[in-house]
This record gives C-alpha cells, structure tokens and sequence, in this order.
C-alpha cells in the first residue's frame, strides 16, 4: 500500500526524464568550451629561437673542448695547435697516405 502512495511529483514521463538529461549534457558541455577559452597562454623562460642559438654554441663549444682534449692531452701536443691550419693539412696528408 506505501508503494502505491508515490505522490504525483514525483512520476516523470519520459519526455521529462530526456529533457533532463539533454540539459545536463547541454550544460557539461558549456563548461568545456569555457575550459577551452580560458586556456592557459605559456610564457617560455627562454624563447626557442635563443635555445637554437644556445645549442650552437654549445656545440661548438664541445667541439672545440674534444679537439683540445684529444689533441693536446691524449696525443701528446700542443693544446693550442689544433686550430692552426697547418696541423689539419698534416692530418689529411697522413689520412690520404694510408690509403
């Protein structure tokens, strides 16, 4: 007897129950495309053009540091002698001669 005593507000039809939900997923989307406009703008520390130019460098940087390395202390010369011209052309000539 308790069962059959729901009172009227509480039935919905159908139509009732959709427009709910229709609602709810109208809303749920709302929410997302104000997520979307409000999308956090990233401010880089250091711009890409500058970590370009900074990987160059350093690049350079280790070239020149494995060429003094390998040049002055592992082959027994004149750190400093790497970079003269002189020092290359006798390396190419010792390469060319071996073949």
């Amino acid at each position: 007897m308790m069962a059959n005593q729901i009172s009227q507000e509480q039935v919905q039809t159908r139509e009732e129950l959709k427009k709910k939900k229709s609602e709810a997923k109208r809303k749920k989307r709302e929410q997302k495309i104000e997520k979307q406009s409000m999308k956090r703008v990233r401010i880089r520390l250091i711009p890409i053009w500058l970590r370009i130019i900074l990987f160059v460098i350093l690049l350079a940087a280790s070239l020149a540091g494995g060429l003094l390395v390998g040049y002055g202390v592992i082959g027994d010369g004149k750190p400093t002698d790497v970079f003269q011209k002189e020092t290359w052309t006798h390396i190419i000539d010792l390469v060319k001669k071996g073949k």
